[in-house]
């Protein structure tokens, strides 16, 4: 039998894998549940998709309603269809994820969110319906894509040491990388703007600061020129 797309009585929601750096761990943004099923469980933020909005407008607009997040790097992740993955019903979740610049963003719970707050990757509370899959994939995709896309300056703020951006490739990847090979691998590039800065009010001696240039990465790109760190 042929059944109409009417018939199936299928919901569509968006769920948002958001990740941040500290100076210590790689951390997940997580919301706290205020409604049923599953109030007071954490979970990824995310909702259902109006029928008025595209996929991509429904992640953005569910960031901005539970945690306050706005502007930031936004990209489809998987699809996630498990029959019964949502006691409520039939519902499919088309999953994002997203880096942001924790020095950038300050995050507040609103709308169906009792918290929000960053958990270390490492070290995550039990999460709500196939949120731990959902989570386990969006790692697996930013540990792979970093490598060969420059998406790691999401994380970091728009001015850096050659030491953060070190240090954001290796708890990512989880593996230590020799210092002297990073930097001449990084700046024989040709991607970083050297900076007539230093850092402000540290206790060691101030380290060179420098800047992304994504126009001059696009025009290497259109070069040939292949990022792989």
């Amino acid at each position: 039998m042929c059944h109409s797309p009417t018939d199936q009585h299928m919901a569509i929601a968006v769920d948002c894998v958001v990740f941040g750096l500290d100076d210590e761990d790689l951390k997940v943004l997580l919301i706290q549940r205020d409604a049923e099923p599953m109030a007071g469980v954490w979970a990824l933020p995310g909702g259902f998709v109006l029928p008025d909005e595209t996929l991509d407008e429904a992640a953005s607009r569910e960031l901005a309603e539970e945690t306050g997040l706005t502007r930031v790097f936004l990209e489809q992740l998987y699809s996630f269809g498990a029959v019964d993955r949502d006691p409520r019903g039939r519902v499919v979740s088309v999953a994002y994820y997203a880096l942001v610049a924790l020095r950038d963003h300050r995050v507040r719970a609103a709308t169906d969110a009792r918290d929000v707050a960053w958990f270390a990757a490492a070290d995550l509370p039990t999460l709500a319906f196939d949120h731990e899959h959902i989570l386990d994939m969006g790692l697996q995709r930013l540990k792979g894509k970093v490598r060969y896309q420059p998406i790691g300056f999401e994380l970091l703020p728009s001015k850096f040491t050659l030491s953060q951006l070190q240090r954001l490739y290796e708890v990512i990847l989880e593996r230590s990388l020799d210092k002297r090979n990073f930097r001449k691998k990084i700046l024989a590039m040709g991607i970083l703007e050297e900076l007539d800065e230093v850092e402000q009010d540290v206790a060691h001696r101030a380290a060179r600061l420098y800047r992304f240039d994504p126009d001059k990465y696009a025009r290497l790109v259109e070069a040939g020129f292949s990022f792989e760190v």
